[in-house]
């Protein structure tokens, strides 16, 4: 391994990883959490739609910001 790598990455490959799958994950699991809250809430189809759309508008940014950053790339 080279010095100042863990498991052979550097710290921005790691970076790089965490930012986009990481926190992907984390999005999709927080659509489940929203989804058990709208289920147990019995919300009908109105509630539940309130509920994703206030409680995922900060997911939505990040894909926005993450989408706007790879077309800025080209």
């Amino acid at each position: 391994m080279e010095p100042g790598t863990i498991f052979g990455f550097t710290e921005a490959q790691i970076s790089e990883f965490g930012s986009t799958w990481g926190v992907g994950a984390l999005i999709v699991f927080m659509l489940f959490i929203v989804g058990e809250i709208a289920w147990r809430s019995q919300a009908g189809k109105r509630g539940t739609f309130v509920l994703f759309l206030v409680l995922t508008v900060g997911m939505l940014g990040f894909v926005t910001k993450t989408v706007l950053q790879e077309v800025m790339k080209i």
